[in-house]
């Protein structure tokens, strides 16, 4: 048996909606176990047998598209988490505004490179560092009206992937222990 929080993508903006009770019911009728939701914002942890973190994301949004939801899904264990968490490259951040320090749970590795495209085509006060799967990003001043996740559209980054903040990203951890 292993522990999992799935992170599903865009919930409950933009027109994807589920209700977490609805999420709940739906991961306990694929038979998992202790499924609690975090937020309204689509962080379900759960207990199952699947070890295998790919193949339980294709199943999680094969399930979710059944539903009539289509979204994409980043699953991690506690030791992924845990080692996200030690990896943050901005602790200042965590520490000062952690409601504006991102991670962004990717699939695969965030290409070598795109990083430092970003300087061309933008020039404001984030801070990026890309630690395997998973790029984290600090907003020192506002996260709704900064000009960045546009201009890495831009430049393409991975469009599978989705955003938690520090605050909920331990809160997540706190679940999996």
């Amino acid at each position: 048996m292993m522990r999992w929080a799935a992170l599903l993508k865009g919930i409950n903006i933009g027109g994807k909606k589920i209700p977490m009770t609805e999420l709940k019911a739906l991961i306990e009728g694929l038979g998992h176990n202790d499924v609690k939701t975090l937020l309204a914002s689509g962080n379900v942890v759960f207990t199952c047998d699947e070890t295998d973190g790919a193949a339980l994301e294709k199943a999680l949004e094969a399930e979710l598209a059944g539903w009539g939801l289509k979204t994409d899904v980043m699953v991690r264990n506690l030791k992924e988490l845990n080692a996200v968490i030690a990896a943050n490259p901005f602790p200042d951040a965590a520490k000062d505004h952690p409601n504006h320090l991102l991670i962004s749970f990717h699939r695969d590795p965030v290409p070598d490179g795109l990083i430092g495209k970003i300087p061309d085509i933008y020039d404001g006060p984030e801070r990026l560092k890309a630690v395997g799967r998973e790029l984290f990003i600090d907003f020192p001043v506002d996260v709704g009206h900064s000009k960045l996740l546009p201009a890495m559209a831009k430049i393409k980054f991975p469009k599978i992937a989705t955003m938690r903040n520090w605050n909920t990203v331990g809160k997540l951890a706190d679940l999996l222990a």
